[in-house]
């Protein structure tokens, strides 16, 4: 009797055990984890967010080489490659797909229903049928949204306080974008609180873009509101050279658009999404479930102004919006 109650002690003892922290790392401590990243854009454009997962998964205990072996494939802007290469990351049988982009979800989520798969910077995953909800998300999806189509009417309020006089806009993105169609929606209802008239104006590569600015220039636009897309940073340089040709105050989603030489862009911070991604694979390495993580909301938001851009365009950038930017190009 007396043995048999020192086996069911030593039995809840080891169960206890193996429930604290640390106990999981050290059963996983002989395996290597294969983990994919699928994203629209080009390895010039993601490469430094994808550092920053990477280096949330090695805070994490992670080490590559070690335990995990990173695979990726980046469209490069195309989307019509998306299928393909979700094809090739499927075949590679990873234990976590990260998927960058809502082209880049669709494109995984219908070439697997198996693979765990964790979004980051993707807008509107449960309009554009990627999950079931936020708290819960259901089947093999889970991760992060950058809210990107809620956030166009945003930025076009705060376009409105940068040019008072504002009144025609055009909206510049790609149609062929699953969350282009929510962004543009958006746009239109707060376009109407504000009194400002806004047309798309469509683009479907780099090239596209002289086209789209002679349109533009035609309908004697006032401003310029570009979309979140995967060819904000590939265009990125033509873009702006296009908008200070034409004296066009413009915001945008990305700091890398700024950087080139755009007015302002607003928008979530994507680094800090990617880092909060490794969570998420984290807790599916260990056994998690999709299903059963609730998808977050981008939080943390941030604004950059390029004062030489206002400057060459004629535009005085409020005092109140400068006291608000993160950053400012002098």
């Amino acid at each position: 009797m007396r043995a048999l109650r020192l086996a069911l002690i030593l039995t809840v003892a080891l169960c206890l055990l193996s429930q604290q922290p640390g106990v999981a790392d050290a059963q996983q401590a002989g395996k290597s984890f294969r983990v994919g990243f699928l994203t629209a854009y080009s390895a010039a454009a993601d490469t430094p967010l994808f550092d920053a997962f990477r280096n949330g998964m090695q805070q994490l205990g992670y080490e590559e080489g070690r335990n995990v072996v990173y695979e990726t494939r980046w469209a490069e802007g195309k989307l019509e490659r998306l299928p393909g290469l979700a094809a090739e990351m499927v075949a590679l049988k990873p234990d976590v797909i990260l998927v960058s982009t809502t082209p880049g979800a669709v494109a995984a989520k219908k070439a697997t229903r198996a693979i765990p798969i964790v979004i980051t910077s993707v807008g509107d995953p449960v309009g554009t049928g990627l999950i079931e909800s936020l708290a819960r998300p259901g089947g093999n999806i889970t991760g992060n949204t950058n809210i990107i189509g809620e956030m166009a009417g945003k930025r076009l309020e705060v376009l409105k306080q940068v040019v008072p006089r504002l009144s025609r806009v055009a909206v510049l993105g790609h149609p062929g974008d699953p969350i282009f169609a929510v962004q543009m929606r958006n746009a239109e209802a707060v376009a109407r609180s504000l009194k400002v008239e806004v047309f798309r104006v469509e683009i479907r590569a780099v090239g596209d873009l002289d086209r789209a600015f002679e349109t533009i220039v035609k309908r004697r636009a006032d401003g310029l509101l570009r979309l979140g897309d995967p060819l904000v940073v590939p265009g990125r340089k033509r873009t702006s050279e296009l908008a200070l040709a034409h004296r066009l105050p413009a915001i945008a989603t990305r700091v890398e658009e700024v950087e080139a030489g755009l007015l302002m862009c607003y928008g979530p911070n994507r680094a800090e999404q990617f880092r909060d991604a490794a969570v998420y694979v984290d807790k599916i390495l260990k056994g998690a479930k999709p299903a059963d993580l609730p998808v977050e909301q981008a939080t943390k938001f941030e604004m950059v102004i390029n004062l030489r851009t206002a400057k060459a365009i004629g535009i005085a950038i409020p005092a109140s919006l400068l006291g608000r930017a993160d950053r400012v190009i002098q």
